[in-house]
């Protein structure tokens, strides 16, 4: 492809399959906008952090491995997480900023929000289910997977090794989407503590059917013929260039009729008068 064809922008549908966009602005901005703080360090990971330093989220391009975002909250600022969410460098910025929009809101509404919650699993794939995406369940899990089979949940019964989740050896929660390879299958994953209203938040943001705005080059090559895509009408330049400005003055030209000359009176013209008819003329005395 040529630059111009991978800069070009789509509409794309769905979204799970549309790759994540070239920044993650979108996400941090709910945190940032309820007063959060920023920092980053010399490799250009991102921190943001809660003001009472009880919820954290690093963005982390740089990372040791291939999660970009990590999201934590915590009971006590000194302790070990209380809940852990991840999401890898594939992952569409649309489902991140879901969750984010949804722990700024509950943030802001106390500790009970965003720190405990309500843990019941059929809430956090309701939305899901409600779209219309199959849910089978067996004893040992719960699996819901999108009408094409592109992307799904999986949720596992049971008990968890705490310590096992938080260093990623072993998740409750595991959303996916795309085909399997490098660079086109992105996950996120939930430990059990994380409120069922949080999961919730990104399992709506991953079953919206509304499109995402993506370039060529952001589509994984192995989702680009399983998307619908469709092309964004280039916008209008504000600046005219030469060839528009000599087809407005040609345009104007035929538009706009010639000035006549302006005309000289002749000599019989200029000695005409109008009769004043009898009936305005001074009365003779009889």
């Amino acid at each position: 492809m040529t630059d111009d064809e991978r800069r070009r922008e789509y509409h794309v549908a769905p979204r799970y399959l549309a790759g994540p966009t070239h920044t993650g602005d979108p996400a941090l901005r709910p945190l940032l906008e309820q007063g959060w703080d920023i920092d980053d360090d010399e490799l250009g990971n991102v921190y943001v952090t809660a003001p009472d330093h009880t919820a954290r989220l690093g963005y982390l391009p740089e990372g040791e491995d291939d999660v970009l975002w990590k999201i934590a909250a915590y009971s006590n600022p000194f302790g070990p997480p209380h809940w852990v969410t991840t999401f890898n460098g594939t992952t569409p910025t649309e489902i991140v900023t879901g969750f984010t929009t949804a722990l700024a809101e509950k943030y802001a509404q106390g500790r009970d929000g965003y720190l405990h919650g309500n843990h019941r699993a059929q809430d956090g794939y309701a939305p899901l289910a409600a779209a219309g995406w199959t849910v089978r369940s067996s004893y040992d899990h719960v699996e819901v997977t999108a009408p094409d089979e592109q992307a799904g949940l999986v949720y596992r019964r049971g008990r968890t090794d705490h310590l096992a989740e938080l260093f990623g050896h072993r998740e409750k929660w595991t959303l996916w989407g795309g085909p399997e390879g490098y660079g086109s299958r992105w996950y996120g994953t939930h430990s059990p503590h994380t409120p069922a209203s949080l999961i919730a938040a990104a399992t709506s943001a991953l079953a919206d059917p509304a499109p995402v705005v993506r370039s060529r080059a952001e589509v994984p090559d192995r989702c680009w013929e399983l998307v619908e895509a469709t092309p964004l009408e280039p916008p209008a330049s504000s600046v005219p260039t030469p060839l528009d400005v000599r087809r407005a003055q040609a345009a104007r030209a035929r538009s706009t009729p010639p000035t006549p000359p302006p005309s000289t009176p002749s000599h019989a013209d200029s000695a005409w008068r109008p009769e004043r008819s009898s009936s305005h003329l001074p009365g003779r005395r009889r």
